[in-house]
C-alpha cells in the first residue's frame, strides 16, 4: 500500500477522515483485530485530541510533520506492537493508566475483578472507615488504583517484583490522587505483606499455561512480558501459592479475588478446598468464559 507520507493524489489532502481510513484498511491487511479504533486511538492521542473531538474534525487536513509522525505509529502498530505501548497509556475503569515496556497492559475483562471486589466491599464492610485490601502482582496498579478510586475507605497494600514495574505503578497512583492510600511494596506475592490482615485480596497474577503461548496474539506473545503472563505449565503456579498463602493474611470474613485462565475453574476449587475456604465463586466475563474466581468463607483465619 502506498504510504501516507507519499500522497497518491496531491491535490487531495490528507484529511482526519480520509487518513483513518486508509489506516483502518492498512492495519487490517496486517491482521489487526481493531483496525479502527487503533487507528482513531493513535491519531487522537498524537493530536493532543478525545475520540469525540477527532470527529468534529473529519475535515482537518494534517501537516507533513503530523503526517510523518502517524506514519511512525502506523507502522509499529502493523508489526502488531499494542497502541498502549505506542502511545505509553491505556484506560481502565474509566481511568488514564501510565503504561511502559515490561507493564502487563490492562484488559476489560479485568474490570469484572474490580466490579466484584467493589461490590463486595459494599455489601460486607459498608459504613466501615477502613477497608484493608492487598494487590499482588500490581502492575500498573490498574487494581489498586481504581479500588481505591472508587471506594474511600479501601487502602491498599500493592506488592510487585519488579522495582522498574512499581515506579509507573507509583506514578499511576499520584497522578490519580490516591497515593495517600496506595502503598507499593518490592516483593515476591504475600511475603512483604505477612504480620498484616486484609479484608479483600485481589490479584491478577501470571496464569496463562506455557503451552498456549504458541497460539496467542502476536502483541500478547511478542511484545508484552511474559515475567507477567506465564503461569508454569498449567498456568497455576503463582495462584497455587497466593492461594496457600492468603489464609495467613485474610480475615475470616474476607474474600481472595482472583483472576483465572477460562480452564482454571475445578482446579482453584480444589486449591480453595484444600487451604480452608468454604466457597469458591466462578464469574464469567462477558464473552462467557470463566474469569474471575471468589474465594470466601475462610475456616482458619488469622482473625
Amino acid at each position: 500500500m502506498t504510504s501516507p507520507a507519499r500522497n497518491p493524489h496531491p491535490n487531495e489532502p490528507w484529511t482526519v477522515l480520509r487518513i483513518l481510513r486508509w489506516t483502518s484498511g492498512y492495519l487490517a491487511g496486517r491482521g489487526v483485530d481493531s483496525p479502527r479504533l487503533d487507528a482513531e486511538v493513535l491519531l487522537a492521542d498524537l493530536l493532543g485530541l478525545t475520540r469525540v473531538q477527532l470527529y468534529l474534525n473529519f475535515d482537518r487536513p494534517l501537516i507533513q510533520e503530523e503526517l510523518a509522525a502517524y506514519r511512525e505509529r502506523v507502522k509499529r502498530r502493523a508489526r502488531r506492537e499494542p497502541a498502549a505501548y505506542i502511545i505509553g497509556k491505556k484506560e481502565f475503569y474509566s481511568l488514564e493508566f501510565e503504561i511502559g515496556p515490561g507493564v502487563l497492559v490492562p484488559r476489560p475483562e479485568t474490570e469484572l475483578l474490580v466490579d466484584r471486589a467493589l461490590e463486595f466491599a459494599r455489601l460486607h464492610y459498608a459504613g466501615d472507615d477502613e477497608i484493608l485490601a492487598a494487590d499482588l502482582g500490581t502492575g500498573s496498579g490498574a487494581l489498586a488504583v481504581s479500588l481505591a478510586a472508587n471506594n474511600p475507605a479501601i487502602r491498599v497494600r500493592a506488592v510487585d517484583i519488579s522495582p522498574e514495574v512499581l515506579k509507573i505503578a507509583r506514578r499511576n497512583a499520584r497522578r490519580l490522587g490516591v497515593d495517600d492510600r496506595v502503598e507499593f511494596f518490592e516483593g515476591d506475592l504475600l511475603t512483604p505483606l505477612f504480620g498484616q490482615v486484609f479484608h479483600l485480596i485481589v490479584a491478577n497474577l501470571p496464569y496463562v499455561p506455557k503451552p498456549a503461548f504458541a497460539d496467542m496474539a502476536p502483541e500478547v506473545r511478542d511484545y508484552e512480558p511474559h515475567l507477567a503472563l506465564d503461569g508454569g505449565a498449567d498456568g497455576l503456579d503463582l495462584i497455587r501459592r497466593a492461594v496457600a498463602g492468603a489464609p495467613e493474611v485474610l480475615t475470616g470474613g474476607g474474600a481472595l479475588f482472583l483472576e483465572i485462565w477460562p480452564d482454571h475453574g475445578p482446579g482453584v476449587r480444589e486449591l480453595a478446598r484444600q487451604n480452608g475456604f468454604a466457597e469458591t465463586t466462578i464469574v464469567k466475563d462477558l464473552a462467557g468464559l470463566d474469569r474471575v474466581a471468589i474465594l470466601t468463607g475462610l475456616r482458619q483465619a488469622s482473625a
